[in-house]
């Protein structure tokens, strides 16, 4: 059994690994073809285009795997099929349980692979790209739209209620490190007491406090800050605003610290584009979303679909399984595994668009993110036992 694990183990990934690389060239020539275009401007150099195309190929990698593993898997079985090679081993007692279980190993260790990429490399890679185009860009800064990216949370004020701080960041600088910060506090009755303009912040994590169950909380080293402050209505009559009573307290400052519980990570999760974001930055992102009442659905979709995706190895691995019960006699293979790879391709395509489905149709995100996974698997195994029964 080892040898004949270690035959088909061997024919899938090398083939795998072939068309990984054919399609990580084919996605590298691409996006040093678009970053070519911005030589020369800020001093961005070649050698800085090939390392921001190294960075995104780690992304290209994790999209790129799964779709790389069913190719690999149809073009090694149908051509053992075609070989005579998975009929010897059938004859030598191959089960179809035990050649659905060699194959179920190889996808557990791609999926290991998958879940490794996504949750530790990604990430990583995706921060060191954010940093080095906010570095070439114009501003020395990597805008995020015309309104930034807004963030809420909730404090509670001793003796007058909660009150309501939305922070929205314009953009960002480097890790930790975020440019164009407006805060808004609003009280109880939603109305503005405190607004908070700055150049740029410092978001520092202080940790968790003493007590047990503590939230965790940070301090904004704010630079170049507005304070403006609105006085309480309550002190304030008609006649001393008349009478040119200031109802406004503004004041300039050159640094302040400003305590808050958005950490670093979550506004870092906040910057970056969810597809980028690890299960557990995603799960920490959605509980603060839900939280301070915010919309998590899309975050929580994302999160479903990150832990469901290493999954997606074990059905293109049951995708390619039935390729190697093919006739290779009655002809046609070259067209059954064309037709095979487009279902592979369909798959990648249905798993995209279901997320953007559950949005607006307000699925539950487990379903969204599960349903494209669990229908391609029954399809595949329904296919795999008609051909072993009747092939």
């Amino acid at each position: 059994m080892k040898t004949v694990r270690r035959l088909i183990f061997r024919a899938v990934a090398w083939h795998a690994l072939l068309v990984a690389l054919a399609f990580g060239s084919l996605a590298f020539f691409i996006d040093f073809v678009e970053e070519s275009q911005d030589l020369g401007k800020n001093g961005y150099t070649v050698v800085d285009a090939l390392l921001t195309c190294l960075l995104m190929q780690v992304r290209h990698v994790y999209d790129l795997m799964p779709i790389a593993l069913l190719i690999g898997g149809i073009l090694a079985l149908a051509r053992m099929a075609q070989t005579s090679e998975f009929t010897i081993l059938r004859t030598g007692g191959l089960s179809p349980v035990r050649a659905l279980r060699l194959l179920a190993a190889l996808g557990l260790m791609a999926a290991v692979l998958v879940a490794a990429i996504g949750n530790w490399l990604v990430p990583m890679a995706e921060q060191r790209l954010t940093q080095q185009r906010a570095e070439f860009s114009t501003q020395q800064q990597m805008t995020l739209g015309r309104a930034g990216t807004w963030l809420r949370e909730r404090r509670e004020v001793p003796g007058v209620g909660t009150h309501t701080i939305t922070v929205n960041v314009g953009s960002a600088i480097r890790e930790g490190e975020f440019g164009q910060i407006r805060i808004f506090e609003f009280d109880a009755t939603g109305q503005l007491k405190r607004r908070l303009t700055a150049r740029s912040a410092r978001v520092e994590a202080t940790g968790t406090a003493g007590a047990a169950g503590a939230e965790e909380g940070s301090v904004w080293r704010l630079s170049d800050v507005v304070d403006t402050r609105w006085l309480s209505h309550e002190r304030l009559t008609r006649d001393a605003a008349l009478a040119g009573v200031k109802v406004i307290d503004e004041r300039q400052a050159a640094s302040m610290d400003w305590s808050s519980s958005l950490t670093p990570l979550v506004v870092s999760a906040s910057v970056l584009p969810p597809e980028s974001m690890s299960v557990l930055a995603l799960w920490r992102y959605t509980r603060h979303l839900d939280s301070n009442a915010q919309a998590a659905q899309r975050y929580e979709i994302q999160f479903w679909k990150k832990g469901f995706y290493p999954l997606v190895c074990f059905v293109m691995i049951a995708l390619a399984l039935p390729f190697a019960y093919l006739h290779a006699r009655s002809g046609g293979m070259s067209l059954k595994i064309f037709g095979g790879i487009m279902l592979g391709i369909s798959f990648v395509l249905i798993n995209h668009i279901s997320s953007h489905l559950g949005q607006l149709q307000n699925w539950q995100p487990w379903l969204a993110a599960a349903a494209p996974s669990l229908l391609y698997l029954l399809m595949s195994m329904s296919m795999f036992a008609w051909l072993v029964r009747y092939q």
